[in-house]
């Protein structure tokens, strides 16, 4: 409950208010649960107050010094809070929807869950602030800094954020849905500040967001929902990209190179990683020569104890310097793996294909040995009999005989001294035979 005597001498006016605490600056503030609504607070000093769960609607609080106070709960729905000083408040669960906070410094503040709906925060200061599942839907953010700020799980559903800075904001599992985080094109400013620049948006939701011109160096971009969303001109140098939804995105002109170099554009977000690697790896040489010429693919399945074996064969190619990829047939077939066996198979130089457990792989091998003049090594332990129609793969001569090993010791020496030259000499051969076409 607020302390009477000083909600009344609250109530006497600002200049009253103000003159009173600077005569007792040690006294603890508290107007826990006061009615303010409407009241004219401009400039007051309330520094540290307690207003948790008080009534200032549509207060007057522009100006006000309000840095470390507690307005848990705290109604400020359609205030005034203009240049307020706001650092280090506390506004968990805080009502500010339709409030004005232009300019109001917010920086270290914990709006976590706070209402934030149609606020004006343009050019506020965020830096920091903790707004973990706050609501900024249809909020004004325009040049606001939110650097370093924590939008964790927070609702921006259609919030106008051109040129607001999120410069290394955590922004994972947000709702950006519809929200405009273009690059500011004010003819008179001309602000051209870093927008989401090392932002974390891991999981977060931008569908049909506009990230027209916005800057997105170093960001992370993982599991992040972008279909629909405009990403014309935005500039992705350093971005991490995986797993990225980008059906009917636009991706118009995206800059792949860093501010100080020559401006190189591209039209795809997958496209512009590789190209980039492509001009500026100085290393790209050995990973060409890695993907062409280095990498073994091996089909098999982890379960019923062929993990060991696999995992013995994959360490035994590291040893003679190849580069091996397992693909594990365990996992439930949820999807067609087909394609993705295939894009792997183009670019090994050769497949170890284990039929012990033939049903794991035998889809797989039917759909791309007929279509791929690679070698291909099929391997069985003793005891185990292949598939039927396996034997049909002997019409494709860059199928190498099935290799029967009695156990783990006798198939890697086995694939040192007989499988890996026979599948160099194949490979050769397909070579020699391509150059005669």
């Amino acid at each position: 409950m607020a302390n009477e005597k000083q909600l009344k001498i609250l109530k006497q006016g600002v200049d009253v208010w103000n003159a009173w605490r600077r005569k007792n600056p040690g006294v603890e503030v508290d107007l826990s649960g006061a009615e303010l609504s409407g009241a004219y607070l401009s400039g007051a000093y309330l520094y540290g107050a307690y207003l948790i769960r008080a009534n200032l609607s549509g207060a007057d609080l522009s100006r006000a010094n309000l840095r470390k106070a507690n307005l848990y709960g705290a109604d400020l729905s359609g205030a005034e809070l203009g240049g307020a000083d706001l650092r280090e408040a506390i506004l968990l669960n805080a009502n500010l929807s339709g409030a004005n906070l232009y300019g109001a410094d917010l920086s270290e503040a914990d709006l976590s869950k706070a209402n934030l709906s149609g606020a004006i925060l343009n050019e506020a200061d965020l830096t920091g602030a903790n707004l973990r599942k706050a609501d900024l839907s249809g909020a004004k953010l325009q040049t606001a800094n939110l650097h370093g700020s924590h939008l964790d799980e927070a609702d921006l559903l259609e919030a106008d954020m051109r040129g607001a800075d999120l410069s290394e904001a955590w922004i994972m599992e947000a709702n950006l849905h519809r929200a405009n985080l273009s690059k500011f094109n004010d003819k008179i400013t001309n602000l051209s500040k870093a927008i989401l620049f090392g932002a974390n948006l891991t999981e977060a939701d931008l569908t049909g967001a506009k990230l027209i011109n916005a800057n997105l160096v170093r960001a992370a971009v993982i599991n992040t929902n972008l279909e629909g969303a405009d990403l014309s001109g935005a500039r992705i140098y350093g971005i991490s990209a995986w797993n990225v939804n980008l059906k009917d995105a636009k991706q118009n002109d995206l800059v792949i190179t860093n501010e100080r170099e020559p401006t190189i554009t591209v039209d795809n977000l997958g496209v512009a990683q590789f190209i980039y690697l492509l001009l500026n790896n100085n290393k790209i040489r050995d990973v060409i020569d890695t993907i062409t010429s280095k990498v073994v693919l091996i089909l098999g399945r982890f379960g019923g104890g062929r993990w060991a074996t696999l995992n013995a064969m994959r360490n035994r190619l590291r040893e003679l310097d190849l580069s091996p990829v397992m693909f594990d047939f365990s996992p439930p077939k949820d999807r067609d793996l087909t394609e993705t066996v295939s894009t792997l198979a183009h670019m090994a130089r050769f497949v170890i294909a284990d039929l012990t457990d033939a049903s794991s792989v035998q889809q797989e091998l039917t759909a791309t040995v007929p279509t791929l003049s690679i070698p291909y090594i099929p391997i069985i332990k003793m005891g185990w009999e292949p598939w039927s129609m396996s034997k049909d793969f002997k019409k494709y001569h860059w199928m190498l005989p099935l290799h029967e090993y009695k156990d783990d010791a006798d198939l890697l020496v086995d694939l040192e001294e007989k499988l890996i030259p026979a599948a160099n000499e194949k490979r050769e051969e397909l070579r020699r035979m391509k150059e005669q076409d």
